[in-house]
């Protein structure tokens, strides 16, 4: 069964006004277009276009995963997600001390976790993610100068089992952190490369925030078109601009970290923090015998299949399945049924199609489960 559905953008502040109407041909409104959401999460529902109501209605039980496209003009908040058992533990926590799910101090939403992928659809994609060796921090400390502020700071991060006292000495504003934010801030105006970039953006948008010190002691990462991050539970990251296709596990649970007017809690936070130092989380692609792209993390959540033809192309199902076409045309043939898509339009594949084949000059991209 294909399932034709679409949806409206999440006019979220941070979002772009026009990378989503120009990826997808569709409306300028003036307003932010951040996030076009594709699945059965309640936040917001894929609407079906051919009958009223939403796409709960053809799968009530809900889908694992959630595809969405992601426009930020803006910085994003510094965030991380938890584990599965983190997750189980929270919720029932929060809800046997009868926080309400919509209050604004609610750090737990749902019983699940939350790994995501980001695939770069613009030429570039700036993010932070993940921390790295102390002793790259300490390099482009080198690079700030000396000065007492730089200083405290180079003479707190040791070596990398500092990370987390100085990543929580940062987020609670601790004694001398405004100053350091100061002095980074200043010292990083003229300064050529990436991080130095990232601190003058995340300044410009957030005068005085903590996290602006904080991207130091993260990857600055910037992706070209095509390029993937995948950011596992632990794994603190923002976005900070560019247009991508995002997939990830059908939950809510956000813990911030900086970089928002929004509530942080910060022994949470802590408590879901992977800090050991690794390398910048690329998800690298396999490419099957008939040129699909393959994006697949080490969750069953979720695979993500990019068809970027024109070519013929076969996909096995092992789930339910969502379809979106960035581009062209192109036609998408089950074991029971077909469809046209063309740019803009998604559609929603049951199961029971067992095999797809892709063949048209156009960009699908397939999201699905993986086991």
């Amino acid at each position: 069964m294909f399932v034709a559905i679409t949806n409206t953008p999440r006019d979220y502040a941070w979002g772009s006004t026009t990378a989503i109407p120009e990826l997808l041909g569709t409306e300028h409104t003036g307003e932010p277009q951040a996030e076009l959401w594709l699945g059965t999460h309640p936040g917001s529902p894929a609407r079906l276009v051919e009958a009223a109501g939403d796409l709960r209605e053809v799968v009530p039980d809900g889908l694992p995963f959630l595809l969405k496209v992601l426009a930020a003009a803006s910085p994003l908040s510094l965030q991380a997600h938890p584990t599965l058992d983190q997750a189980r533990e929270g919720f029932d926590r929060e809800n046997a001390a009868g926080v309400p799910l919509d209050a604004p101090h609610r750090n737990y939403k749902d019983p699940l976790h939350k790994p995501e992928l980001i695939v770069a659809v613009s030429d570039i994609f700036d993010a932070l993610c993940g921390f790295r060796p102390v002793a790259e921090t300490r390099a482009s400390l080198d690079r700030l100068g000396d000065s007492v502020a730089i200083d405290t700071l180079r003479d707190r991060l040791a070596g990398d089992a500092a990370l987390r006292p100085v990543f929580e000495w940062l987020i609670t504003r601790g004694e001398g952190v405004d100053a350091v934010v100061q002095a980074v801030v200043d010292a990083s105006a003229d300064l050529d490369g990436l991080e130095f970039e990232t601190v003058r953006r995340l300044a410009d948008a957030y005068p005085g925030d903590p996290g602006i010190v904080i991207s130091l002691l993260l990857h600055s990462v910037r992706l070209t078109k095509g390029e993937a991050l995948y950011l596992p539970a632990g794994n603190i990251h923002a976005y900070l601009d560019g247009l991508g296709i995002e997939l990830m596990a059908a939950s809510d649970n956000v813990l911030r970290g900086g970089l928002t007017p929004k509530y942080i809690d910060v022994p949470e936070l802590l408590s879901v923090l992977d800090f050991t130092p690794l390398p910048v989380p690329y998800l690298r692609p396999e490419t099957t015998n008939d040129g699909l792209r393959v994006f697949r993390p080490d969750v069953p959540d979720f695979v993500l299949v990019e068809y970027d033809g024109p070519f013929e192309a076969t996909w096995k199902l092992t789930g339910p399945a969502i379809a979106l076409c960035t581009s062209g045309e192109v036609s998408l043939v089950g074991a029971t049924s077909s469809t046209q898509l063309s740019r803009s339009h998604s559609v929603y594949l049951s199961a029971d199609e067992d095999t797809v084949r892709f063949s048209g000059d156009g960009t699908v991209f397939l999201a699905s489960t993986a086991l």
